[in-house]
């Protein structure tokens, strides 16, 4: 197999992963999650979102939350940011790199934030071009790439639509999301290969939620084609509040176990990284859903 020496995960939790738990978290226990991921060693983490919190109340401290964490030089912090109002908001917490998002599903699309894709593109473009203006980086979350709750099954030929969007107007890497967790390992590589028309593959990730079980699966099936880009959770926290049913993102423990399983570097300790997943889940009064930080805590007995 050709696969990448090297993957570079971002710790996806304290935004997807916590922005649908109902109980309000406080800014301090996210910090504290921020800081246990760094030191496990984690290069990039998505802290929050710049959202409405009338919409969100879980990112309402997004500002506090972002002055609160000690930046690491090395560490990239990036936020997610739905509009203009939310740039205007997120630029004064210098983000290193700013999340805008588009869904293949025109349903989903229409659900998730009340316009269609060719509005929320348009939506897009000031935002990503002050962004680009200002030297932060731009990702673009492309999700319901295999599949949406409201339509089925999404076609490729949608997902390169997108990312055609999303390139068009400045967007500099694209993350190939199974929002739902519906996914197998063929979808997910036909997603991925429409999305390769648009971006090479040094900037495109996989992101993959774990509902059907699929998610290390569909990891393994976008290492295959050197994706070397993931997104994960510690864990595996996570769900979306317009897609029922859906659970969360794969955990970032049980990924990288995977990896090193393959003899694929990511600078990340595990043992750290199955601590700062026990904190998490802690605080939320729930154990870590993840197998591998299951295992890891039954053999330290």
């Amino acid at each position: 197999m050709n696969f990448p020496t090297r993957v570079q995960i971002i710790d996806v939790g304290p935004r997807d992963g916590l922005q649908n738990e109902k109980q309000p978290v406080p800014a301090a226990v996210k910090i504290e999650l921020v800081q246990r991921l760094q030191e496990a060693g984690l290069t990039e983490i998505e802290v929050t979102s710049f959202v409405s919190p009338k919409w969100v109340p879980q990112m309402g401290d997004n500002a506090e939350v972002m002055a609160g964490i000690a930046r690491q030089p090395g560490v990239r912090y990036s936020v997610l940011v739905p509009n203009l109002k939310g740039w205007e908001t997120a630029v004064l917490s210098k983000p290193d790199e700013i999340v805008v998002f588009g869904a293949a599903s025109e349903a989903f699309s229409q659900k998730n934030i009340n316009c269609s894709i060719a509005e929320s593109i348009e939506r897009f473009a000031p935002v990503v071009e002050a962004a680009l203006a200002a030297g932060i980086r731009v990702r673009g979350a492309m999700s319901c790439t295999v599949g949406c709750p409201y339509e089925g099954e999404v076609a490729p030929a949608r997902v390169g639509m997108l990312a055609g969007l999303m390139k068009d107007i400045g967007v500099q890497r694209v993350d190939v999301a199974d929002t739902i967790g519906v996914g197998t390992p063929l979808k997910v590589q036909r997603a991925i290969e429409a999305t390769l028309a648009h971006f090479d593959i040094d900037h495109v990730s996989g992101h993959f939620h774990d509902t059907y079980g699929q998610a290390l699966s569909n990891a393994y099936a976008a290492l295959e084609m050197g994706v070397w880009n993931f997104q994960s959770s510690s864990a595996g926290l996570g769900g979306c509040p317009y897609a029922k049913g859906a659970t969360g993102n794969v955990a970032t423990e049980d990924l990288v176990y995977l990896l090193q399983g393959l003899g694929i570097d990511t600078g990340i300790d595990l043992d750290k990284l199955v601590d700062a997943g026990v904190y998490i889940s802690a605080a939320l009064g729930r154990k870590p859903n993840s197998r591998v930080a299951t295992a890891v805590l039954n053999k330290r007995g």
